[in-house]
């Protein structure tokens, strides 16, 4: 079997090092939730290797890449449809995954965002991810409020998973090396089936919010509520990146009472 070459295009970075390997996939934890995994991106198997030798795992591999498919289906001819040639982006996850399970992978940096919220969608069957990406977007996930990095991804995702940094990982662990550090996080859904409020509101409340973060939220929520129906509730006074999810929260609450939605 040839190599498969790294595309730009596809922001494909592949891992060399199999300790860094074994700790990533080492990270599902909650495996009495589930035995399905998914594997996004696998490349040429370095975490694959590790997965299919998991007797409490059945995994699947997702890859883009029609060369690192045919490389895939070479290497491991076991796994037959587990195999899919496909954009996890466009995949219909229900259907191959009518009950939990879990995601990993080492992410293209360029679809990393579109990613999780492809996770959030799936909320209620994804128990957990364990996923590289790059340094940034990983830190920004997993801070909280009142931080410069705290945004749209951070209040979402801590909305409906636990989510733990887990380490770093340095540039000359790829091949071909990326320009920045790589970050590894892990998401545990927690037990918030629902929130407490209109879901639709809170999602267009945390967006609006730090669409405009340098404004208060009296004045970047505009959008969604008109001005003359904002009262003097403390939260309007505030920057989106000073609420936790709970204000979020709290906050969708009332602008449903003085919406009426």
């Amino acid at each position: 079997m040839s190599l498969v070459k790294a595309k730009k295009h596809l922001g494909q970075h592949f891992l060399t090092d199999k300790k860094i390997a074994e700790k990533i996939v080492n990270g599902l934890i909650h495996t009495d939730q589930y035995h399905q995994v998914l594997e996004v991106g696998p490349g040429m198997g370095i975490l694959s290797d590790i997965l299919l030798a998991r007797e409490d795992l059945e995994t699947f591999l997702i890859d883009i890449d029609v060369e690192s498919v045919a490389f895939l289906a070479a290497k491991y001819p076991q796994l037959g449809e587990r195999l899919i040639s496909g954009d996890f982006l466009k995949l219909d996850l229900t259907s191959v995954f009518p009950g939990k399970f879990a995601v990993i992978g080492n992410f293209p940096y360029n679809i990393s965002s579109q990613i999780l919220f492809k996770i959030l969608e799936h909320k209620d069957n994804v128990v957990e991810m364990v996923g590289m990406f790059q340094k940034e977007v990983a830190e920004r996930c997993a801070s909280k409020s009142g931080t410069k990095e705290y945004g749209i991804l951070s209040v979402l995702i801590q909305a409906y998973y636990d989510i733990e940094y887990l380490f770093t990982v340095k540039p000359g662990t790829f091949n071909p090396p990326p320009k920045v550090n790589s970050g590894v996080i892990r998401l545990s859904r927690n037990n918030m089936e629902t929130l407490p409020c209109d879901e639709k509101l809170f999602w267009r409340t945390v967006k609006g919010g730090f669409n405009q973060r340098r404004k208060t939220l009296r004045n970047a929520l505009s959008g969604t509520i008109a001005k003359d129906k904002m009262d003097n509730h403390p939260f309007f006074d505030k920057r989106a990146e000073q609420l936790s999810v709970e204000d979020f929260i709290t906050l969708t609450q009332h602008l449903s009472f003085l919406t009426g939605q």
